[in-house]
C-alpha cells in the first residue's frame, strides 16, 4: 500500500490536472490529512465512486451547494445559480475524471482497479458514513473561496487471493 504522503501527492496531481484542464481553474492546496472517519457533510454536495481490485474502497469529493454550482457553470459552459439535476452530473462527472486519474495512478503499484459509477447526494442537514474504522486520506482545496474535499479510503481486499468469475463483452453466458 502506498504512504499517506504518496496518496496526497496522487490526489493533489489528479485534482489539478482536471480543474486545470478541464476547469481552467487552479485549486490552492491546503493541509490534508487522515481520518478514521470519512468528514461528515451537513450540508452541500457529496458524490461517492467505489474502487475494487486486490485493493477496494471508496472515494468522494464534497462540497458546499455554492461551490458545486459554481464548478458545473463552468464545466457545462452555462449559469447555474441552483443545485439541478445538471450541477448534480457535472459533480459526477468531475468525481469521476479526479478519482479516474487516482485509479490509473494506483493501478501502476496496487494492479488492476474498477470504478463504479459515481453516486452524488445534495442536501441539508445529513450525515454520510463508511461502516469500519479504515484510514481515510482527506485532501482539502480552495476554489473560488470555498473548500473543496477529496476524500480517498482504501483497504486490501479480504477476497485479493480469490479468482472471481468474470464475463468480459456482449456474448451470452452458458452454464
Amino acid at each position: 500500500m502506498r504512504t499517506h504522503q504518496q496518496l496526497v501527492e496522487v490526489v493533489q496531481a489528479a485534482t489539478n490536472e482536471v480543474f486545470t484542464t478541464m476547469l481552467g481553474m487552479t485549486p490552492e492546496e491546503q493541509a490534508a490529512y487522515q481520518d478514521t472517519n470519512a468528514p461528515l457533510s451537513s450540508n452541500g454536495i457529496v458524490s461517492l465512486i467505489g474502487l475494487a481490485g486486490q485493493w477496494v474502497g471508496t472515494g468522494s469529493i464534497s462540497c458546499s451547494a455554492t461551490l458545486g454550482c459554481k464548478l458545473a457553470s463552468t464545466f457545462m459552459m452555462a449559469e447555474y445559480d441552483a443545485v439541478t439535476d445538471d450541477v448534480l452530473d457535472a459533480m459526477a462527472e468531475l468525481t469521476n475524471m479526479i478519482l479516474g486519474n487516482v485509479k490509473t495512478s494506483l493501478e501502476e503499484h496496487l494492479g488492476p482497479m474498477g470504478l463504479s459509477i459515481p453516486t452524488v447526494i445534495y442536501g441539508r442537514n445529513f450525515t454520510s458514513r463508511t461502516v469500519g474504522t479504515q484510514e481515510w486520506t482527506i485532501v482539502p482545496f480552495l476554489l473560488e473561496g470555498e473548500l473543496l474535499e477529496v476524500q480517498l479510503c482504501l483497504a486490501r481486499s479480504r477476497d485479493a487471493g480469490h479468482p472471481r468469475l468474470s464475463v468480459a463483452g456482449q456474448a451470452a453466458l452458458h452454464i
